[in-house]
Parts: C-alpha cells; structure tokens; sequence
C-alpha cells in the first residue's frame, strides 16, 4: 500500500495526515475512518451513549427483518463508496437483492439503502446534511438522523423530511416497510 503524508499546520504545532488514494481505502479501509478528499478522517465524538443508541437501532432493525421474515443485514460502522467519499454509517441495512448482488464485500459500492447516524455535539450541521445529500445521490433511500440530545429523530428520502420527537414512534418511510419503534426506548 502507498501512503503520502500531508502535513497541516495547526496554531503552533504539526499534525501528520496519511493521504490514502482512493483504491487503497477501497482495498483496506482502516477501522474508525472514512475517506475524504484523499485523507483518511478519524471519526470523533463517539460516546457511550453513542454507541448505545447505536447498539440499540441495530438490534431493532435486526430483530424487525428476522420477525417479518425479510431477509437482508444490518451492519454497523461498515464502509461505503459514495462516489464521493468513502463513508463508515452509524447503523446501515442492506435489503437481500443487495446482498446478493454484493455477496461478501469489503466496502460496499455505493450507499446503503437504510442507513442511521447518530449525532454527535462535535458534528457540524452544514457537514451532517452535506452528508446526506451525499448519501442520498447514491443509493440510499431513506436515512435517519439521530439527535440524541434533543431526542428527536429526523428521517429524510429524497420525497420528504419528517420529524419525530420525544413520545412519538418513529417509523421507517421507505426502507423495513412497517417498522417504527419509540423514540424514548431508542434514546432512553
């Protein structure tokens, strides 16, 4: 694997960047990153409650597909190619004709088609919805905003933004057609 360094100044000191070229993250995307304009991304701001609320979206959606016999997986933090940038979603679903299609693959090529990111108080709001205008352009039909702190739930397809707020059941619009779960038992 060829890797460059980029260096970039902050105040006073230093900070060596890897520059990874795009084949190189498609072939081995390292754990906790994504791809961005040639550079491997660090994702930060990943608390406890992050993670589980993270833990807790997957085990509904997994439960959901396995109740209602669906098929397809659920993954976490598992690489896609947006055609942009490679991206590491917080809770993703990819339906069984993807599956199949795709079979065992290391960063999937293009966007999942139900994906949930869970924000943290260091995401900027302009970078989260840049991000979703990403994911939306390739591939993903439905996407879930998860804002912990606020206790809502923003979910957003390419037709429409429909918000959830605490006390109400927030529901799938596109994607595990039928499943809604509580927006207190998600974020409790």
């Amino acid at each position: 694997m060829i890797m460059a360094y980029a260096i970039a100044n902050s105040q006073d000191s230093q900070v060596e960047s890897p520059v990874f070229s795009v084949q190189d993250y498609l072939l081995n995307p390292p754990d906790h990153t994504e791809w961005v304009d040639g550079q491997l991304v660090e994702k930060q701001g990943m608390t406890a409650k992050h993670g589980r609320i993270q833990a807790r979206l997957a085990r509904y959606w997994g439960n959901y597909k396995e109740e209602q016999s669906l098929g397809g997986d659920v993954y976490t933090e598992t690489p896609c190619w947006t055609g942009e940038r490679g991206r590491r979603p917080d809770v993703s679903y990819l339906t069984p004709e993807l599956v199949e299609q795709f079979g065992e693959f290391t960063v999937l090529s293009q966007s999942f088609p139900l994906i949930a990111e869970i924000i943290s108080p260091t995401d900027g709001a302009e970078e989260v919805f840049s991000k979703v205008k990403e994911y939306l352009r390739s591939g993903c039909q439905e996407l879930w905003l998860v804002f912990p702190e606020s206790q809502w739930v923003l979910v957003i397809t390419q037709q429409q933004q429909v918000l959830f707020n605490q006390g109400d059941i927030v529901r799938t619009q596109q994607v595990l057609d039928g499943f809604g779960v509580a927006i207190d038992d998600l974020l409790a």
